[in-house]
């Protein structure tokens, strides 16, 4: 079975040198994916590029067999997609935005569209104008999910949501996941990517620098660890990978890098009274790819 979404070597340069250069991805059906960078790291470029939404400068991408360049409207319309900052009537209410974007759409049946609505809390019958920056966003998610498509594409889906709402968004997505549907979200809200994806990317300065699983991602970074001796330390700070040490009186907190053999042949040496030993979280990885490692 093909993937749900491709990208060979996808290019998108723009004038100023800035876009997203030889983007690989592939992303099979069934499959949350947590497309993670700052602002200005290309993410909104990339999910354009897969929408067949601007011109690429080299590659090819697909959303289920549907070329983004050839077929643009095939893609869209096998999919939903939420943008980073989307647009809506202000004189229109949600319930009159749903009803046109299901008439556009050829959709009749509005049971999914307002199952959604319940669970999200959206305000249908209140013009856009008088809705909160939140409750837009909330309209927006909605219109992204109404049809129910196999493939949903969205630009930093939870800004501006209560944490009731991002809750309530984070269920519509498990579920989805449950039927079956594909989920490609970008963020830099790493909690909310943390507790979703099946798989995550990381993109710098318009390069994707790392795809894996959350797990694997922190089982090949640095693990925090933490001691306490009933004496005094052990001279911590040689240990080859030791970084980030902070000590105090008998305990200590750091971090470690790379083979892990020699500061368990200390600890075989000199036991600790307690030890824990924990995987990075996600953010501590991403800080990694962006802002150094974690002291």
């Amino acid at each position: 079975m093909a993937a749900a979404i491709e990208a060979n070597q996808l290019r998108k340069v723009y004038p100023n040198g800035h876009g997203v250069f030889g983007i690989d991805l592939s992303i099979p059906r069934g499959e949350v994916f947590g497309f993670l960078g700052p602002n200005g790291a290309g993410k909104t470029t990339t999910i354009r590029a897969l929408l067949g939404l601007t011109h690429l400068t080299g590659g090819t991408a697909s959303v289920l067999g549907h070329d983004a360049v050839q077929d643009s409207l095939g893609v869209r319309r096998v999919t939903g997609y939420l943008p980073g900052d989307p647009a809506l009537y202000d004189a229109m209410t949600g319930s009159e935005h749903l009803q046109l974007a299901l008439e556009l759409r050829g959709e009749r049946d509005r049971r999914h569209a307002l199952e959604v609505a319940e669970r999200l809390g959206v305000e249908l019958h209140r013009k856009v104008r008088q809705l909160s920056r939140g409750n837009r966003q909330k309209v927006a998610i909605l219109l992204a999910l109404a049809h129910d498509p196999e493939v949903l594409i969205l630009d930093e889906p939870t800004t501006g949501l209560d944490p009731l709402a991002q809750d309530a968004f984070r269920g519509l997505l498990m579920d989805m996941r449950a039927r079956g549907k594909t989920i490609f979200f970008s963020s830099h809200v790493l909690p909310e990517v943390e507790g979703v994806a099946d798989r995550v990317g990381i993109i710098r300065e318009g390069r994707l620098v790392e795809v894996n699983t959350v797990d694997a991602l922190r089982r090949s970074h640095l693990k925090e660890v933490r001691v306490r001796y009933e004496g005094a330390l052990p001279d911590l700070a040689q240990v080859t990978g030791v970084r980030g040490l902070e000590a105090k009186g008998a305990q200590a907190r750091f971090h470690i890098a790379g083979d892990t053999a020699p500061l368990f042949r200390l600890l075989a040496e000199k036991p600790p009274a307690d030890i824990t030993i924990t995987d990075p979280s996600l953010e501590e990885v991403f800080r990694t790819y962006y802002g150094g490692e974690p002291s």
